[in-house]
C-alpha cells in the first residue's frame, strides 16, 4: 500500500520516476508533515486516482486529520488561485493586476496546520499546474518565514516526481 503500490504500477520506462519516489520522500530533508503535506496537495492536484488514493493512505500516518484537511484544502484553493493569477498575468494589461479578485480564500487565514508548511504546498501545487506568479508570490512569503531555497527545492522535486508518477499513469490507463 502507498507508495509501493504506485512504484509498482509504473511500467518499466518510468524506473526512474519510481527511483525518485524513494528518493524524494524517502530520503526527504523536509519534515514529514512537509513532505507528505507536499506530496498529497500535489497529488490532489495531479488528478491520477491511484497516486491520490496511494499518497493518502500513506500521509495519514504523518499528518493526522488536521493535516490531511490542510493539504487538500492547499489544492482546492490553488486550483483556483493557480488558474486566476496565471491568467491575469499572462493576459499582460497592468490594468487587470489593480482589479481585486472578490474569490473567497478563508481557509489560507485558518488551514488548521503550521502556515509556513501550508505555503510550501501551495508552492507545491502551483508548481504542478504551472502558475509562474503564485510561484513567486508563495517563495518571497516562505523564505520571509525562514525556509531556505533548499527547503523550496525539495518540495519543488516532491512535486515534479508526484506529477510524473501520475502522468505515467493516466498514459498507460488510456492505452490499455
Amino acid at each position: 500500500m502507498g507508495l509501493d503500490t504506485i512504484k509498482a504500477a509504473l511500467p518499466g520506462y518510468a524506473r526512474d520516476i519510481t527511483l525518485n519516489l524513494d528518493s524524494t520522500l524517502g530520503t526527504s530533508t523536509l519534515t514529514p508533515t512537509q513532505a507528505w503535506g507536499t506530496a498529497l496537495a500535489c497529488a490532489v492536484a495531479a488528478r491520477n486516482p491511484l497516486v491520490l488514493r496511494e499518497i493518502a493512505a500513506e500521509a495519514v500516518g504523518h499528518l493526522g486529520p488536521e493535516g490531511v484537511e490542510a493539504a487538500k484544502g492547499a489544492a482546492a484553493v490553488m486550483a483556483m488561485n493557480n488558474i486566476y493569477y496565471r491568467a491575469k498575468h499572462l493576459i499582460g494589461d497592468e490594468q487587470y493586476a489593480s482589479m481585486p479578485a472578490r474569490l473567497r480564500m478563508q481557509f489560507i487565514a485558518r488551514p488548521g496546520v503550521d502556515k509556513g508548511d501550508f505555503k510550501l504546498w501551495c508552492l507545491a501545487v502551483s508548481a504542478v499546474t504551472g502558475c509562474g506568479i503564485c510561484l513567486e508570490t508563495h517563495e518571497k512569503a516562505l523564505r520571509g518565514r525562514g525556509f531556505t531555497r533548499e527547503q523550496v527545492h525539495e518540495a519543488l522535486r516532491i512535486s515534479a516526481v508526484v506529477h510524473a508518477a501520475a502522468v505515467t499513469l493516466d498514459a498507460e490507463a488510456a492505452l490499455a
